[in-house]
């Protein structure tokens, strides 16, 4: 990065120092990772900070090309452009994604799906990405629109898991605004891509963004600090549960139902896990919770659940039985 003037230079010292922190934070190792850069400002801002922090031995950069922009593959080529001047390896991983209904969601899931495969075929140790603040206060705002719980509304986790994979996710850029990193990108003398997607009113986030931009008495960092609290909430249920556990016996997996509601839902989602045919969402499972606590038997995911007693006792339910072919007689 070339500073124009002294404050310019001195602005990108201190963002070096606090990625630095930042990263020591989410991931204090030094092995080599994988940055996800699209060619918009946040990303490019991710690029140029760990390019400057950690060095190019220790990164890989990958771009994902839709097919759903014609501008889609220049803004790859971009990012293989800048990532070669600075002996950075760039990939350019193509996805043949049909326009339709659900586009962003079935984008996102391509993405990481990619992105993660990427990862371990390269044996890069962890997949990192540029979400910030405001795209933190989006996404719980988004959740608090449908009624979300305690883990809904953690929303985005510094530290995860590639959805649909092992590869660990990490995001360094939470405590950081996007107007700060569109700046330090164009002080750079980069210029990043614009996606018109992200002001599509027909999509749920841009009309959050909107919205948020629209009232300043809201601010992003706010909500975002409040969702890593929450996150940090989240991770103390996490944590009680694995030390309340759940009796085996002959009948099955028992739990206590006396817990509070927090923490029961929480252990009937490690008894699906333990016992369950498939997964099941949250709102299911706390109807599933309120059937046993009113003392019923009721089966979610293949368990079968009884609440009839002192303890709730579950166990994998029976195959459903199938009427046997009735023989018909010869015409």
């Amino acid at each position: 990065m070339t500073a124009t003037d002294g404050a310019t230079e001195t602005d990108w010292a201190v963002a070096c120092a606090q990625f630095a922190a930042d990263w020591q934070r989410v991931w204090p190792r030094g092995d080599r990772v994988g940055l996800a850069v699209s060619g918009g400002p946040d990303s490019l801002a991710l690029l140029l900070l760990a390019h400057a922090v950690l060095g190019a031995d220790r990164i890989a950069v990958a771009s994902v090309d839709h097919g759903l922009r014609a501008d889609n593959a220049r803004e790859a080529a971009l990012v293989a452009q800048l990532c070669a001047a600075r002996a950075i390896d760039h990939t350019t991983l193509t996805i043949a994604l049909a326009p339709g209904s659900g586009v962003q969601q079935r984008a996102r899931a391509a993405r990481y799906a990619a992105l993660g495969q990427w990862c371990a075929d390269s044996a890069l140790a962890a997949l990192v990405t540029a979400h910030h603040a405001d795209d933190q206060a989006e996404t719980m705002v988004m959740r608090l629109n449908r009624g979300a719980g305690l883990r809904g509304l953690a929303a985005i986790h510094a530290r995860a898991r590639v959805p649909g994979n092992a590869v660990p996710l990490l995001r360094p850029l939470l405590g950081w605004r996007h107007a700060t990193l569109a700046r330090l990108v164009a002080n750079a003398g980069v210029v990043a891509a614009d996606d018109p997607s992200n002001r599509d009113p027909r999509f749920e986030r841009a009309r959050v963004r909107a919205g948020l931009a629209a009232a300043p008495w809201l601010d992003p960092a706010g909500l975002a600090v409040s969702a890593a609290h929450l996150a940090e909430a989240d991770a103390a249920l996490d944590w009680a549960v694995d030390r309340l556990g759940f009796a085996d016996d002959a009948a099955g997996l028992t739990i206590h139902p006396g817990l509070p509601r927090a923490l029961a839902l929480r252990m009937l989602e490690r008894v699906i896990a333990a016992l369950g045919s498939s997964a099941a969402r949250g709102g299911d499972v706390a109807r599933w919770h309120d059937r046993l606590a009113a003392g019923k038997v009721a089966t979610l995911a293949g368990v079968r659940g009884d609440g009839r007693g002192a303890v709730w006792r579950f166990a994998k339910a029976p195959p459903h039985r199938q009427r046997p072919d009735i023989p018909r007689d010869p015409a």
